[in-house]
């Protein structure tokens, strides 16, 4: 299986519009997005055997990214129910 980040863009397609103003205009989801990127990346490079992390470690890594994803969705779906 090919190994592929999970970029917000490819997540969220739909709501790329969204995801722009609140990075803009709410700092604590920017930092949200930040680290969710952040982690992908990580997770991506262990899987890819750039670095080493045992199988427990990688699977809490992607168990948070999971987190943050589900916590980026929420925010997404009140600023729609805002707009």
């Amino acid at each position: 299986m090919p190994l592929e980040h999970h970029p917000l863009s490819r997540e969220f397609p739909q709501d790329l519009e969204k995801m722009r103003e609140l990075h803009t205009s709410d700092p604590q989801f920017a930092q949200l997005v930040l680290h969710y990127e952040t982690l992908d990346k990580r997770i991506y490079e262990v899987e890819n055997g750039r670095e080493a992390l045992d199988n427990l470690a990688l699977q809490a890594l992607k168990s948070e990214r999971v987190q943050l994803k589900d916590q980026i969705a929420e925010r997404l779906r009140r600023a729609g129910d805002d707009g």
